[in-house]
């Protein structure tokens, strides 16, 4: 077993090196530019949206008040007329990304210290490099990717954006793997 805080060091590079990794894939290299699709007439549907005076926060059309509602005749007929939709609506903004870019951070910090905490628990100094590479990119794995699937599952986000997001969390997880094998404890 080996104490957290003797993990310190992978922990906050990891979590650089990912934020780094994350800064070129969305910025560079663009295969993300097809996750979102354009709404046709975009600025008459703002500008619609815009009267209501809707506070930012996360909607659903239609949404009944509750499982008995489902069943109302009136309910069904909205339903199955549409459009149906879900929506997260955000705050006006001057488009800078500060607070987001320190949240992400702030995640892969906690993203390393999960991977820290069960390698750590997994293993001792000393451990061969490919287990705790084993160890610690399963966990950043299943917290980098394996969360997003339950949208498109539930919530019908495109499987091609999930598996994209997939991929970039298998990147993430094979450098914060990486790290902890390099910085791993003697």
């Amino acid at each position: 077993m080996v104490q957290l805080h003797l993990l310190w060091l992978p922990m906050l590079l990891s979590a650089v090196f990912v934020f780094v990794a994350s800064s070129i894939i969305h910025m560079m290299l663009g295969y993300h530019a097809a996750d979102y699709r354009h709404v046709p007439a975009e600025d008459d549907v703002m500008e619609a949206l815009r009267k209501f005076n809707i506070p930012p926060g996360d909607y659903m059309v239609p949404r009944p008040e509750s499982m008995k509602a489902m069943k109302d005749p009136a309910f069904m007929e909205k339903f199955k007329k549409g459009p149906r939709f879900m929506m997260t609506l955000f705050p006006p903004s001057d488009g800078g990304f500060a607070m987001q870019l320190v949240q992400w951070f702030i995640y892969s910090l906690v993203v390393s210290l999960i991977a820290a905490y069960v390698t750590g628990r997994a293993l001792g100094p000393g451990a061969p490099y490919l287990k705790v590479f084993r160890f610690a990119g399963t966990t950043a794995f299943c917290c980098y990717a394996v969360g997003l699937w339950q949208d498109s599952i539930w919530y019908r986000r495109n499987w091609g954006t999930t598996l994209r997001y997939t991929f970039d969390g298998l990147v993430y997880a094979g450098l914060t793997a990486g790290t902890f094998g390099w910085l791993w404890p003697k």
